[in-house]
């Protein structure tokens, strides 16, 4: 009886600490709720007299443990909430990985501030095994940084924003092929029409009928010294004409990639015949692959043969049409004007079969004939449109040059408002004089047209700094293999016309169904810049035959990176002509067995296990190669590390005789393997 009172107090006065230890942790937070401040103000006490000792903290507060215990446990809580603010910053602010590819192992590490070791280990989880100097793909370091908490940036975000700066990438708009564009919108156009022949042969003369102008009689000696466009317009018919200094012009337009003209008309005087200059300008309109005109001038006069200039026309493979041919040829005189309406019908009847069309919707696109700088006008350009209509303000780039159109011209040096398809116009507002044949595109902006031009003039920089590669002889193996040329184009020079035909019918009687072989000029006389220019436009080779080049041509030669062959023996050259297009075929490997040795012991040693072998049939030949049968099965291929007799090394064991064989780093051995030595024979291909 005496236990059970003793006992009561006892619990009681525990139940009544645990309320009491419950009230005042309430009280605390009702009070800490209101002012706010309270939790803070003893976390700060605490932590700035915390070397007083825990008397003075703990004296206000009553003695009991439980309620101690409950003290120490209301501030564990309130901590979690705190620590959650500066984790978000830290993402933000300085857990972006900012990187540009190549992205190298060793300095994503330091970025992460990691150990190269550790993140080369989290790569090979991912099946990535690289070194620290290697470099992984983005979306690999996307990963990896995602697993520690990172976020990987592959483009560098501007400083103080919070959205990515991507570069703009700028391209002029593409070029449309009239058969890709809608018949609706495809609209006829005037033909361009470039006049090309000997000098003083009375080009610019019948130009000057049509435009009713006397051009010539401002040019110095009466010859042409510059390129001109101009418009012709008869009965409603137009004709865009081109009027050029000679051949020059034309192939560096062609070189350039320009294709402006849609008809060439040769003149040829009746009381000269072709001259030498007349027959280059029908090598550069066949290796354009424009349609030709001929027009026989100054037939008024009293040495004027046309049957001549009509037999050598023949002889060139342009027959003319009353003799049977598809080559129109027209008699004219520039002096009287006879047979100049019919020249003009018969080239817009030409310009009909031909179904001339152009698109005038789209960014306007023209071509280069001229280029200069004139007093008050400043860089000025003669154009062509091909495309589009060109119109006054609109923003342009012009081969590594932008500029905005400031006015436009035409031949008559009138101002025009726009410029439809094959109009001639003279373009004012260049930032620099652009090249001849460069192409004119418009721009959506000139801050678009600017940043292009910026672009291409930082390529045309490092393009200089390397050097040009033309076809040689000695390097066409190369150029086949990469798919970039299968044809051998020549131009051939020789002393006299003779041999000019015996090594042009040698070199036409070479025959191969792979490669070909093509001479775009064959002549006699020596090496001239044209040629060389001509090599330069159709990536040829120059060969010569008992010639020499001509003292102006010699630099061109170097400036142009063309390659020029000198020879003197007919045999000599024909035969490097072979060798070069036998050298473009893959020749063709054979195998051919030697022998076999059968294993009967494997032996170890310091540098691996070696074969113990004997010679079943055949020879074995340390220079060959050879290959490890097991079971019929091939295990390993490779050539001879060591081939001993005894302890010789020798470089051939026969029929019948031991001997010790390893092969390559190969060590898995077996006894009855059998090793097959064989040798690789090259066929080389016939042309």
């Amino acid at each position: 009886m005496a236990s059970k009172p003793k006992d009561n107090p006892e619990s009681e006065s525990l139940d009544e600490a645990k309320k009491n230890a419950l009230n005042l942790f309430e009280k605390e937070e009702k009070r800490a709720s209101r002012k706010g401040k309270a939790k803070p103000e003893v976390e700060a006490e605490t932590s700035v007299f915390g070397h007083l000792g825990d008397t003075k903290k703990d004296a206000p507060l009553p003695p009991r443990p439980s309620q101690a215990k409950e003290e120490v446990a209301a501030p564990v809580e309130e901590e979690e909430p705190v620590e959650e603010e500066p984790a978000v910053i830290e993402v933000e602010e300085g857990k972006i990985i900012n990187i540009k590819p190549p992205i190298i192992v060793k300095d994503l590490a330091e970025l992460m501030e990691m150990k190269p070791f550790k993140l080369i280990k989290d790569l090979m989880a991912l099946d990535v095994f690289v070194n620290q100097n290697q470099s992984i793909e983005p979306d690999i370091a996307a990963q990896v940084c995602e697993k520690h908490g990172y976020i990987f940036e592959k483009e560098k975000r501007e400083k103080g924003a919070g959205v990515h700066k991507v570069e703009e990438v700028i391209e002029e708009p593409e070029v449309v092929a009239p058969e890709e564009v809608e018949e609706d919108l495809l609209k006829p156009r005037p033909p361009v029409v470039t006049f090309m022949g000997h000098v003083d042969h009375g080009k610019t003369s019948l130009l000057d009928y049509f435009r009713g102008s006397q051009v010539v009689d401002g040019e110095a000696g009466g010859i042409t010294q510059h390129v001109g466009a101009y418009g012709v317009e008869k009965e409603g018919k137009k004709v865009t004409f081109i009027d050029t200094p000679g051949h020059e012009a034309f192939t560096e337009m062609r070189s350039r990639g320009a294709n402006v003209t849609d008809i060439v008309v040769l003149v040829i005087a009746a009381d000269d015949g072709i001259m030498p200059t007349t027959l280059e300008a029908i090598d550069h309109c066949r290796a354009a692959n424009v349609a030709i005109m001929v027009a026989i001038n100054k037939v008024d006069l009293p040495r004027a043969d046309v049957n001549r200039v009509k037999s050598q026309l023949q002889e060139r493979e342009l027959s003319p049409e009353d003799w049977g041919g598809d080559t129109i040829c027209v008699e004219v005189s520039a002096k009287t004007g006879d047979g100049l309406e019919d020249l003009f019908e018969a080239i817009c009847l030409q310009a009909e079969i031909m179904e001339l069309r152009a698109n005038e919707d789209g960014p306007a696109r023209a071509v280069v004939i001229e280029a200069r700088t004139e007093p008050g006008k400043g860089p000025t350009a003669t154009v062509v449109v091909q495309s589009g209509v060109l119109k006054v303000g609109v923003p342009f780039i012009c081969g590594d040059y932008h500029g905005k159109v400031k006015a436009l011209l035409d031949d008559h040096g009138k101002r025009v408002k726009d410029a439809p398809p094959a109009t001639p116009v003279e373009v004012v507002g260049f930032a620099d004089v652009p090249d001849v044949g460069d192409e004119l595109v418009q721009m959506e902006s000139d801050r678009n047209a600017k940043k292009l031009s910026e672009e291409r003039m930082q390529a045309a920089r490092q393009a200089k700094l390397q050097p040009k590669q033309r076809s040689a002889l000695e390097t066409l193996f190369a150029n086949i293999e990469e798919g970039s040329k299968k044809t051998l184009k020549a131009i051939l020079k020789a002393d006299v016309q003779g041999s000019v035909e015996a090594i042009s019918g040698a070199l036409n009687e070479i025959e191969s169904e792979k490669i070909s072989f093509e001479i775009i000029r064959a002549d006699a006389g020596p090496i001239t810049e044209s040629d060389v220019l001509l090599a330069s436009a159709s990536d040829a080779i120059v060969l010569g035959f008992n010639t020499k080049v001509e003292n102006k041509a010699v630099a061109l030669v170097k400036r142009e990176g063309v390659q020029v062959k000198l020879f003197s023996i007919i045999y000599e050259l024909i035969d490097q002509v072979k060798e070069a297009m036998l050298g473009m075929l893959d020749p063709e490997t054979r195998e051919n067995v030697l022998g076999h040795a059968e294993v009967r012991e494997v032996f170890k040693t310091s540098s691996g296990r070696v074969g113990g072998c004997f010679v079943t049939d055949g020879r074995i030949n340390r220079k060959a190669r050879a290959r490890v049968i097991r079971g019929g099965q091939p295990v390993y291929d490779g050539g001879f590390a060591t081939l001993r007799r005894f302890k010789d090394d020798v470089n051939e064991v026969k029929n019948g005789l031991e001997c010790g064989i390893k092969l390559g780093d190969f060590n898995d051995y077996m006894k009855d393997d059998v090793i097959e030595c064989y040798e690789l024979e090259k066929l080389e291909l016939t042309l």
